[in-house]
């Protein structure tokens, strides 16, 4: 669990690869759509691709000469699970906080 836990939160960590990743969730893209709106060259956006695959976040298919790649977002769901339960710290110290204020007025 924490290899793959630490592999998303390392595929997370940059914004390109969040970008590619949002523009996924709005459906399957090639590497050439997914270059357009960075100013980097394909094989640079492959290589973040490859980083995304790795940790489980991207596939690519084949279809004809195109290789789609498409959003995985099980692994996603384990980080969000890891950090709701810091979620949850907070809102318990906010809910003890607002419990004290509400005493001492």
């Amino acid at each position: 669990m924490t290899v793959a836990l630490d592999a998303t939160f390392a595929a997370l960590a940059d914004p390109t690869r969040r970008a590619i990743l949002a523009r996924l969730g709005r459906g399957e893209a090639s590497v050439k759509e997914l270059a357009e709106p960075f100013a980097m060259t394909q094989p640079a956006i492959s290589k973040h691709l490859k980083v995304l695959e790795r940790a489980g976040l991207v596939e690519r298919g084949r279809d004809a000469q195109r290789r789609p790649c498409r959003l995985v977002a099980g692994p996603m769901r384990a980080a969000s699970e890891w950090l709701g339960a810091y979620q949850r710290f907070w809102e318990e110290s906010y809910d003890r906080l607002d419990d004290l204020l509400a005493e001492e007025s």
